[in-house]
């Protein structure tokens, strides 16, 4: 039997030929063959920026991206086959994988949901075309239609559907980026109180420092308007030198010891740095893979929570009699929610609806063993119930229905297109109708019941859309 040494040396013997056949067999190739064999290697370097590309078609890139492709159709044309049915089926293979990558950059920048952001985001840009002047006139004043106009930008942004595209996924992060970028500017004018400014008549270096604030507050106007692209008299590499040249005259000026006027000179140098940070932005969009929220921390402990809530909704389903369970099962849904309570989303809106998805689900199962006890409670009291007023009957009667319907869409695990889906929803609005024709009568317990169960039934039907509304972080 062969030592391992020995083993090892018959290994690499081996491995040695066959990298010598190997380049042998390289050399011996047809010139046609070699030089389609360079074109697609090139063409596969071309396929990363295709997959990646989350621009428009009237995009530099785009254009870049489909000119180097035609150029290598062109490069493939070129190759003499000489006749020969071989090299003839590579030539053809080849033209088809760069054909199939320009239609790939094609559907990228014209997919649907590509020209949905594109939509968000010009609403972006008439809102601060509109609103943006105060910021050039050195003032903190922004109206509520901005804030809030910004709000619904932010909102619709985070709910667009990119069906796990790496494209989309990327159109979406860098355009949410540069609005909540223009948010955070807008709140930190709306929320800022320095400490200062103090009085020019205290030091002679307040004069100035008062004037840098000024030019921040502008400079301030100037970045938003770079950020959603509404400006074409300034650029990010001069609004940088600006802001450097602002932290240069800070730093010049003597302060001679006084604590107050160092403190607001602190003060406004963070606030430079923190213009300067957001210029880095489209640099930090392209570089990383941030768009791409799957290994997030902050993701991956919901996802933990998630499957955790998918045990105790398993357990409670599959048990006959889960009544035993309900107790210990409600208690650990509940520190669910607060561990949820504890995830970070950061700036980040995919995660802070990726988390808040979250809460609604597992806030569901608790709705869901709350309902089961409270039915079970009154079969256990049959004398109270048959007193009770009929209107009052009727309520509980749809609640039961309520409960069974619940479980089933808690169960559900389909989309939009499946008859059960249709069956669930046309159940749930018959339960919302048989409450609207329930008549109180002036009874204010079977109000109260009433207005419960109305609100019981629409958080099931909006349960129903979020678990099938397709949405991904």
């Amino acid at each position: 039997m062969p030592s391992a040494a020995e083993q090892l040396g018959r290994e690499g013997r081996s491995s040695s030929e066959t990298g010598r056949k190997k380049r042998m067999d390289m050399g011996n190739q047809h010139p046609s063959v070699k030089r389609l064999h360079e074109i697609q290697k090139e063409v596969k370097e071309i396929e990363q920026q295709v997959a990646v590309f989350s621009g428009l078609s009237t995009d530099r890139d785009y254009k870049k991206l489909e000119r180097s492709l035609t150029k290598q159709l062109f490069e493939i044309d070129s190759v003499d086959t000489e006749g020969k049915g071989d090299i003839q089926q590579a030539r053809k293979r080849a033209a088809q994988e760069t054909e199939r990558l320009l239609k790939e950059l094609e559907q990228n920048a014209n997919h649907p949901r590509r020209l949905e952001i594109e939509a968000i985001f010009k609403e972006a840009q008439s809102l601060v075309e509109r609103e943006i002047t105060p910021f050039y006139k050195g003032g903190n004043c922004i109206s509520d239609e901005f804030e809030e106009g910004i709000q619904d930008i932010v909102l619709r942004l985070t709910q667009v559907k990119t069906g796990g595209k790496v494209s989309l996924r990327k159109a979406r992060y860098r355009t949410l980026t540069k609005v909540c970028a223009v948010q955070e500017i807008i709140e930190s004018c709306v929320k800022q109180q320095l400490s200062l400014p103090l009085s020019n008549d205290a030091h002679p270096s307040v004069s100035k420092i008062n004037s840098v604030m000024c030019d921040v507050n502008k400079a301030k106007g100037t970045l938003i308007t770079l950020l959603m692209g509404v400006s074409s008299n300034d650029t990010c590499r001069h609004l940088s030198c600006v802001l450097t040249g602002l932290i240069a005259d800070l730093d010049a000026l003597d302060v001679c010891g006084r604590t107050e006027i160092r403190n607001y000179r602190k003060e406004v140098v963070e606030e430079i740095n923190k213009l300067q940070k957001y210029l880095d932005l489209e640099e930090e969009a392209n570089s990383t893979h941030a768009y791409d929220l799957a290994q997030n921390q902050s993701i991956l402990k919901i996802e933990e929570i998630r499957k955790k809530m998918k045990e105790v909704n398993s357990l409670l389903l599959k048990t006959e009699n889960a009544s035993d369970l309900y107790l210990g099962s409600k208690a650990e849904l509940q520190g669910l929610i607060a561990h949820l309570d504890e995830v970070s989303p950061g700036k980040n809106p995919c995660i802070r609806e990726a988390r808040r998805r979250a809460v609604i689900e597992v806030q569901t199962l608790i709705t869901y063993i709350d309902l089961k006890e409270a039915l079970e409670k009154r079969q256990m009291y049959p004398e109270q119930t048959a007193a009770e007023h009929q209107s009052h009957k009727a309520v509980w009667t749809v609640l039961g229905n309520l409960s069974q319907i619940q479980q089933e869409v808690i169960s559900f695990d389909g989309n939009r297109t499946d008859k059960n889906y249709m069956r669930l929803e046309e159940l749930l609005t018959k339960q919302l109708l048989a409450l609207d024709a329930v008549d109180p009568q002036g009874d204010e317990r079977c109000k109260a019941a009433r207005k419960q169960a109305v609100k019981l039934a629409q958080n099931i039907l909006y349960y129903l859309d979020m678990k099938t509304d397709e949405w991904e972080y």
